[in-house]
C-alpha cells in the first residue's frame, strides 16, 4: 500500500472488494488538483468512490464539490439519509457531516478524512442561504467536544494513528493539531466556538498523504487508503450526525446519532 503506516491503513477491505477501475495517481495533480474531467466513468473518484460507499453502508451518499472545470480541489460524500432527517435544512448539504478528499496545492498535501461545517453566522450579502441553522450537524459536534466523551476518545484515537485535526475560520484563525501538540477537547472547542461570525468555518479530521506518498502507490493502492481513511473517521462522524452509519456485514461502532 502507500505508506509505510499504520496497520489499518493496509489491512484488506472487509466484506466487498473496491472496484478502483482505471483509477491513476497522476488524476491527483499537485498543480492543478483533483481530476474529474475528461476522464471515462470507470476512471473517476467521485463515481469509484460513491459506488464504494453505497455497497459498504447500504444506502445511498451524495456527491459535493469544490472547483471548476477538469480539476476540482475538494470534493465531499454523505450520506443522504442523514441529510433528509434535518427538518430545515434538507435541501442542502452544508449542515451535513461528510467524507472529504482535499488536494491542497499550496501545501502540496492530499487530505482525506471526515468534515464539519458551520457556515457563516453573520452572512455576507446575498449568502443567507449558508447561515448557520439549528438543525446542522456543527452543533452535536461542539457539544460532543467534552472531556471523556465518546468523540474524544475517538479524536484521540485517531491522532495516535496519525491524523491530523484542522478546525476554525476557513480564512483566518484557523488551528491545525497533531498527536504531539493537541491540546485537548476543550480547547479545541473554544478555537471552533471563536471563529469569526463573518467567516465560513469548519472542522476536519483528516489523514494527510505527501505528493512521494501518491507518486508510489498505484491508482488501486490510492482508492483502497481513502477508503480505510473513511472507515477509521466514520465513528467520530456518527457521533455528530442524526443517522448512524453500520458497514453491511453488521458491523457497529461505539458511538450513535446523540452519544456526545
Amino acid at each position: 500500500m502507500i505508506l509505510r503506516s499504520p496497520q489499518w491503513l493496509t489491512r484488506p477491505p472487509i466484506g466487498e472488494t473496491s472496484r478502483a477501475g482505471g483509477f491513476r495517481p497522476e488524476f491527483l495533480d499537485f498543480q492543478r488538483g483533483i481530476r474529474v474531467g475528461k476522464l471515462d466513468e470507470h476512471e473517476r473518484i467521485t463515481r469509484i468512490i460513491k459506488r464504494a460507499l453505497e455497497a459498504r453502508y447500504r444506502q445511498p451518499f451524495v456527491t459535493e464539490k469544490w472547483g471548476r472545470g477538469a480539476y476540482w480541489r475538494w470534493i465531499g460524500w454523505l450520506p443522504l439519509a442523514n441529510r433528509a432527517a434535518k427538518p430545515l435544512s434538507s435541501h442542502i448539504s452544508f449542515g451535513c457531516a461528510k467524507f472529504f478528499i482535499y488536494l491542497d496545492t499550496e501545501e502540496k498535501l492530499f487530505q482525506c478524512g471526515m468534515q464539519v461545517e458551520r457556515g457563516y453566522i453573520r452572512p455576507p450579502a446575498g449568502n443567507r442561504a449558508c447561515r448557520l441553522q439549528p438543525d446542522w450537524d456543527w452543533h452535536r459536534l461542539i457539544a460532543g467536544l467534552k472531556p471523556r466523551s465518546r468523540l474524544d476518545r475517538e479524536l484521540r484515537r485517531l491522532l495516535r494513528e496519525g491524523f491530523r485535526v484542522f478546525g476554525g475560520g476557513w480564512e483566518s484563525g484557523a488551528a491545525d493539531y497533531g498527536a504531539e501538540d493537541f491540546p485537548g477537547v476543550t480547547a479545541l472547542r473554544r478555537v471552533l466556538e471563536s471563529a469569526p461570525k463573518s467567516q465560513w468555518a469548519g472542522f476536519q479530521v483528516y489523514y494527510p498523504m505527501t505528493e512521494a506518498d501518491v507518486r508510489s502507490a498505484t491508482g488501486e493502492d490510492l482508492i483502497e487508503s481513502i477508503l480505510a481513511v473513511f472507515d477509521e473517521t466514520a465513528p467520530a462522524m456518527n457521533c455528530v450526525m442524526q443517522i448512524s452509519l453500520e458497514r453491511a456485514l453488521g458491523h457497529e461502532w461505539g458511538c450513535g446519532p446523540g452519544s456526545a
